[in-house]
């Protein structure tokens, strides 16, 4: 059994972006930018484009859950 992944809403897009490469394109879902917006702490993207965080920190979560499962199942080399 995995642990889940909890991603900390002071991490920059970033660091975000850098540590679990597959939240891009949720990121990019939510119009956020890695690049330009990148240096900002993920709850303050997220008010600025007034996203709700935990709604945001939930789709970013599960993209990191369902890619490590499916590497773990042997989807994914």
């Amino acid at each position: 059994r995995m642990t889940p992944i909890t991603i900390d809403p002071t991490l920059t897009l970033n660091e975000i972006a850098h540590r679990f490469p597959v939240t891009l394109g949720v990121l990019r879902d939510y119009g956020l930018d890695a690049c330009c917006g990148g240096g900002l702490p993920l709850e303050q993207a997220a008010a600025r484009h007034r996203i709700d965080v935990a709604e945001l920190r939930a789709a970013l979560e599960g993209a990191v859950s369902g890619f490590d499962a499916a590497v773990n199942k042997g989807d994914i080399a």
